[in-house]
């Protein structure tokens, strides 16, 4: 090995977490790693990058470096944006614009001709847009693979690491994508070690105060909160709802009965077809339809009902029909209300209703964090419930403890809700690495192997 010099480009590169986790690994090595370029478009994540990070080129929107400008380098690294394929976005894919950024990649692949690539998304990218529900991998996927093997001369890898396999108490499913001229890369081999979220909490904030928490707290132990998610669209024995904590005003324990048995029964496929409607999770029920399940008297029973829905837990409204348009791009399905159908009672809900919608277990692991939700977490301190903090979101991706997010709390949970797991990222790289090493393949800036055996 004469020359352990080893260049690269980041591209859509939020916290930089690849880039982290690509310099951790070739340092360790001996290698001289450099970034030659940056991209990244967001303010607030080009501020974070130029805190943490030296830059050589730190350029905004890709779609406006043209390859005469872009340095030459060995690899690529790129978190192409996932929404176009997330289960959380609209699953367009390449029909979004953000979709077509990963042809910007193949641009500069095909202008540079690269060593190779490191290339990450959301699991959902393996399966979308089937074009048979029994197939792998789906047409998007298959377009990609296709035009890094065939059209570019890649020889490709792909695997879906959590990041919980690696001892952060986070599930985290990535797919990673890897190529090099002349090797395929085996990505097979991590032993799966785990953590739990106490590991990487810190100890004795601020606690949280407002009179949602204090109802909460009113009704429940501490230790009994945990792991418990706070929504009125879902049951479970791991849900609280709004009524059984007198959110929006306290209610009798018959009526916590009323309510936990319509919001069964509002999801039964009987009543979409009584009520002349496809059935849909969560229809409006007449006085009529509860009262056969309700074993209340009539008089009773509507006073309850009028009475939940004065305190906001349930409305009323008429049922929703299916409308379906066709459209030039295919078939587009909708709800809309069908005045001509009785009004009926339905649960009041709401994704983001209130202000803690999940309190973490310690002794467990996170969700996913996601950029829209994360603000909603809770985790118990001591005695009473605080937000997560950027430092133990920052914990729970492996990020170090020198790094930090120089930005307003809601902006960092965004570049979080978007990153990578550190841990996951090194040791891609590190079987990139060891796959050179064994091959005795140097890099010259021009990304051509010169010694390879």
């Amino acid at each position: 090995m004469q020359n352990k010099r080893i260049k690269f480009i980041d591209l859509f590169a939020g916290l930089g977490g690849i880039r982290l986790g690509f310099e951790n690994i070739f340092k360790s090595l001996g290698y001289e790693p450099e970034c030659v370029m940056t991209s990244e478009i967001k303010p607030y994540a080009v501020k974070t990058l130029q805190h943490n990070f030296d830059h050589n080129f730190l350029a905004g929107d890709i779609f406006e470096i043209h390859n005469k400008f872009i340095p030459d380098f060995d690899f690529l690294l790129g978190g192409f944006p996932c929404q176009p394929f997330s289960a959380s976005g609209k699953r367009q894919g390449f029909a979004d614009t953000r979709g077509t950024l990963f042809f910007e990649i193949e641009r500069i692949l095909r202008a540079k001709k690269p060593y190779g690539f490191i290339l990450e998304n959301v699991e959902g990218l393996i399966k979308h847009d089937l074009e048979n529900k029994n197939d792998k991998i789906g047409r998007t996927l298959s377009t990609i693979l296709h035009i890094l093997e065939n059209d570019l001369d890649y020889q490709v890898s792909w695997k879906v690491f959590d990041s919980l396999e690696f001892g952060l108490p986070q599930s985290r499913k990535r797919i990673f994508i890897v190529g090099t001229k002349n090797h395929k890369i085996d990505l097979s081999g991590n032993e799966p070690h785990y953590g739990v979220l106490k590991n990487i909490l810190e100890k004795g904030l601020k606690p949280l105060k407002s009179d949602f928490i204090d109802k909460l707290l009113s009704h429940f132990n501490i230790e009994d909160l945990y792991g418990k998610s706070i929504k009125d669209k879902r049951g479970g024995n791991n849900n609280i709802h709004s009524w059984d904590i007198g959110i929006k005003g306290e209610v009798s324990d018959k009526q916590i009965i009323l309510l936990n048995q319509l919001f069964k029964e509002r999801r039964k496929k009987q009543w979409a077809k009584e009520i002349g409607i496809d059935w849909m999770d969560g229809m409006p029920l007449t006085l009529k339809q509860i009262s056969t399940f309700a074993k209340t008297p009539e008089k009773e029973l509507k006073y309850m009902l009028d009475d939940l829905t004065d305190k906001g837990y349930l409305k009323v409204e008429h049922p929703k029909k299916l409308i379906k348009e066709v459209t030039p791009n295919g078939i587009k399905s909708y709800r809309v209300h069908d005045e001509t159908l009785p009004m009926g009672y339905n649960i009041v809900t709401g994704k983001l209703s209130f202000e803690v919608n999940k309190i973490l277990d310690p002794n467990d692991i996170a969700p996913t964090l996601v950029a829209t939700d994360v603000s909603r977490l809770a985790v118990p301190d001591g005695k009473g419930l605080r937000r997560l903090t950027i430092r133990e979101g920052l914990r729970l991706f492996g990020y170090p403890e020198w790094y930090k997010i120089p930005t307003k709390e809601y902006d960092a949970f965004d570049l979080l809700g978007n990153t990578v797991a550190i841990p996951v990222v090194e040791f891609v790289v590190s079987k990139i690495a060891e796959a050179m090493e064994r091959k005795h393949i140097y890099l010259t800036t021009k990304a051509v192997p010169v010694c390879a055996s």
